[in-house]
């Protein structure tokens, strides 16, 4: 079994068990505050793992799967050791999604956060990396390139991030793709040259 369904099977069982629990649902969630000032450190990785609802993971593990797939290629590519590189990037951007918003809300006891969007944000970067040409389907129907795509993306989440009431973590969305964008050329610099050629030369 691949990767990209270990990690999909395991999550979706952890969010299955956190519908039907509230006391695991509570064990599991992000609080910056107990993180910061119970040290409870485990819940920036244990909060990826569950979902407010069957539509909040069902979305989630469906881009995953979407771009996991591809980034296994290219890792397997481009740089090698797949499977350690595909892990970094999931659960690096779900650590660097998560740190402005520990810092931010830190000492706000109420503020509670879930879902595995900072990783599958990085997942779905590192892709556009490494073809950023290709095209996606925006909201399942719509191709769009990707490098267009990211520039909206990234521009769509550093607005709501400052402006939005909606309930959503912006900051995750907007950090965890930084950091699948970013992560391949920290491994391996000649790759920022690959990237500007393919972004200058599509058929590069």
């Amino acid at each position: 079994m691949d990767l990209t369904l270990i990690i999909i099977i395991v999550t979706a069982l952890a969010s299955v068990t956190a519908f039907e629990s509230s006391r695991t649902f509570d064990r599991f969630l992000l609080s910056p505050y107990l993180i910061v000032h119970k040290k409870e450190w485990y819940r920036m990785i244990t909060h990826g793992f569950i979902h407010a609802n069957w539509t909040h993971l069902l979305i989630n593990m469906l881009v995953f799967y979407s771009f996991g797939q591809a980034l296994m290629y290219y890792l397997e590519y481009f740089i090698g050791n797949e499977i350690v590189h595909f892990l970094i990037i999931y659960f690096g951007g779900m650590l660097f999604a998560t740190l402005t918003t520990v810092v931010r809300h830190r000492n706000n006891y109420a503020y509670r956060g879930i879902g595995a969007s900072g990783a599958v944000s990085a997942v779905m970067f590192a892709c556009i990396f490494f073809d950023p040409w290709n095209k996606l389907l925006f909201m399942g129907i719509i191709p769009v390139p990707g490098i267009i795509f990211a520039v909206l993306y990234l521009v769509y989440c550093s607005y709501m991030s400052r402006n939005s009431n909606d309930n959503i973590n912006h900051d995750a969305h907007l950090y965890g793709a930084i950091f699948g964008l970013v992560y391949p050329v920290l491994v391996q610099p000649e790759l920022l040259q690959y990237f500007i050629n393919k972004l200058l030369n599509p058929d590069f």
